[in-house]
This record gives structure tokens, C-alpha cells and sequence, in this order.
């Protein structure tokens, strides 16, 4: 795995943790640590700065803390507990998140969650995971192929998804296989509602009413669009019954 640079830990009894930290590096690594949620004097003293958060090989399942650190640009989770259902805050500077071997087993609605929360992604990496099917966990070519293409579809600016580029022949063949629904083109992080009492001043009961919709057409798509080796197979059997 590729290295982010030089990360400074974090000695997690000690009561003066920013002793341990180098306001210039802006890196904070609390891996290893057995957490499973992050310590409150933590968050009041690296939140306002900390860009890049590593925090592999911990038990984080619930990862609501991160919406205090709002000047992230780079979040690693890898070896978590972060499942299908793990709903991450909106941070809109993040640019790359790593969540290799977590138990996320289902890709939606879980992908379009994450392009919600992280809007301007550009480094995804998801292997190990049940839900991206690779040589590392017995998943078919044709399998790893339609995992990284639906994953794709989601990320206008993805660059790069678990070891390789995204290249434009990919993203071409992506928006093609996988076209978005009429409501899924109007992101929720886009909308400007005001409330005091609303996180990211969007009323809880938008998010709600937007997300059903999305799910609905969603599934509205997928009832009315047959699968690429049946409209493969009927342009086949068109083609024999022309020349008969």
C-alpha cells in the first residue's frame, strides 16, 4: 500500500496529546489503537487542523466524529468494522478515502451514500471487501470489470479506484452501462436549505424524502433494464432472425 508520508502518532494516555502533534505536518495517526470511537480531548485538539486521518486497524463501525474534523482532505479506515450501512458526514474537501478490508458486503446503497458524503472524490480504494470482488477474494474477471465500472459512475472525478487509474475508456463504457436516474443528477450536498437545528443546514426530513426517491428510481431502473448479456444476446437473435 502506498504511503501517505510521514504520519505523527498520537500517545492515547497521555493527557496532553498535542505534544505528540506537529501543527505543520497536519497528519494525525491514530492506527493500531483498538478504538472504536475517537476520544472526545482528541477531536477538540486536532479537529480544527488535522487534514490528513489515519485510522487503520481499529474497530470503527459509527464514524459520525468525523464531521467536527472539517478541513479533511484524506481519511484511512482501513482493516475497520465499516459495513454496508455506515453512513459518513458530508466533507466536501475530502479527496481520497481507503477502506480496504471492512465488511462492506453490498455496493448499494453504500456508493451512493459515500458520493453524497465525499462529493469531489478522487482516490477510492475498497479491496478486500465483500462487495468489490477481486483476486483477493476470489472474485471473477467479469466480476472485478462491473464492480469497478458501477463504482466508477458514481465519481465524476474519481482518478484512481483500488490499485489502478481510472482511465477514459472506463469512465466512457461506465456512464454507459450505468446511467444515473433523473433525481440521483441533483446531488442532496447541493441543495441550500437553512435550518439552526439541521446538520449541514439541510432539515433531517429532506435527506429522508430525497433518499427514498433515489432508492425508488433506482430500482425503478433496475426492474426495467434487462442485463448486459441479455441485450447482447437479443441483438444476436435480432441479427439471425434479419439473415433468416
Amino acid at each position: 500500500m502506498t504511503s501517505l508520508g510521514k504520519l505523527v502518532f498520537v500517545d492515547l494516555h497521555e493527557s496532553k496529546g498535542d505534544k505528540f502533534m506537529n501543527e505543520d505536518d497536519e497528519r494525525l495517526s491514530l492506527a493500531y489503537e483498538n478504538l472504536e470511537d475517537l476520544p472526545y480531548n482528541l477531536i477538540e485538539c486536532f479537529a480544527g487542523f488535522a487534514k490528513t486521518l489515519d485510522l487503520s486497524h481499529n474497530r470503527f463501525m459509527n464514524v459520525d466524529f468525523l464531521s467536527r474534523f472539517t478541513g479533511l482532505t484524506a481519511i484511512i479506515l482501513d482493516h475497520n468494522l465499516i459495513s454496508s450501512n455506515t453512513v459518513f458526514p458530508y466533507l466536501p474537501n475530502v479527496t481520497l478515502v481507503w477502506l480496504n478490508h471492512n465488511k462492506i458486503k453490498q455496493l448499494h446503497p453504500f456508493i451512493r451514500k459515500l458520493r453524497t458524503s465525499f462529493p469531489e472524490l478522487r482516490y477510492l480504494s475498497l479491496m478486500g471487501n465483500e462487495a468489490a470482488p477481486s483476486y483477493l477474494n476470489g472474485g471473477s474477471v467479469y466480476e472485478y470489470f462491473q464492480y469497478r465500472l458501477f463504482v466508477i459512475s458514481w465519481f465524476p472525478h474519481l482518478i484512481h479506484l483500488d490499485d489502478c487509474v481510472v482511465t477514459n475508456e472506463q469512465r466512457e463504457e461506465a456512464k454507459r452501462l450505468y446511467h444515473r436516474s433523473f433525481f440521483d443528477k441533483f446531488p442532496l450536498s447541493s441543495m441550500s436549505f437553512t435550518s439552526e437545528n439541521s446538520a449541514n443546514g439541510i432539515p433531517s426530513y429532506i435527506r429522508a424524502i430525497h433518499s427514498k426517491l433515489v432508492d425508488t428510481f433506482i430500482q425503478w431502473d433496475r426492474r426495467h433494464t434487462k442485463p448486459i448479456a441479455n441485450h447482447q444476446g437479443s441483438d444476436n437473435e435480432s441479427q439471425s432472425n434479419a439473415i433468416i
